[in-house]
């Protein structure tokens, strides 16, 4: 009798072991499921709460609903995904609305390089510049002299005595400046006009006598 009932103390010892263990894991099992679930469940309230929000977004824009209906909470089906080409339609209709104040500011402002074109055109040359300012003078003037009045007349060109030094030696050679040195220093006047030609004296002619 004694042999009999220690093989099934250890057989029941081996059930409770394993009912045990498989009790175990079957909570942490539930745990692990619960934990999925209440996260899916968070996902599913966010993705529902975005939903509502590209339906209302889509209603104020006036563009016809393309995206079906969600599936209930309580449903097998989840939400479709499609729902980003419903997104895609107001991207583009922003990127468009976004671009049209571009394009006006490059059309508004294409017309200026014409314009500075213009203004550079109308501006006289150096060459001319010099050639007035010595017209101007009384006295001979070193280049030096004329770049610092060019200058100060017209500070937006930047003019530099070496240019000025090379305009004046042109004008000279072109017989439209004159050049004299006093000392180691160099002068430029403007050319002396031409002198007037006379005018060919014609005789008297005798009055006949009546």
């Amino acid at each position: 009798m004694p042999e009999t009932t220690a093989p099934a103390t250890e057989l029941t010892s081996q059930y409770i072991n394993q009912v045990t263990s498989d009790l175990e894991r079957n909570v942490k099992e539930q745990e692990r499921i619960t934990a999925e679930i209440t996260a899916l469940q968070s996902q599913l309230d966010a993705l529902q709460h975005d939903h509502t929000l590209l339906v209302s977004m889509q209603q104020a824009l006036g563009i016809a609903a393309t995206a079906p209906e969600p599936a209930p909470a309580g449903g097998v089906s989840v939400p479709s995904p499609r729902k980003k080409t419903t997104a895609e339609p107001r991207k583009k209709a922003k990127t468009a609305i976004a671009k049209q104040p571009t394009a006006k500011k490059q059309s508004a402002k294409s017309p200026a390089p014409k314009n500075d074109a213009a203004a550079k055109k109308a501006q006289p040359t150096l060459a001319e510049l010099v050639r007035r300012h010595l017209t101007d003078q009384s006295e001979p003037r070193s280049a030096a002299e004329i770049a610092t009045a060019l200058g100060q007349a017209h500070p937006d060109r930047g003019i530099k005595t070496n240019v000025v030094r090379t305009t004046l030696e042109n004008l000279v050679a072109r017989s439209q400046a004159q050049r004299s040195k006093q000392g180691t220093s160099v002068f430029y006047t403007a050319p002396n006009p031409p002198e007037p030609t006379a005018a060919p004296k014609t005789e008297a002619q005798p009055v006949p006598a009546e």
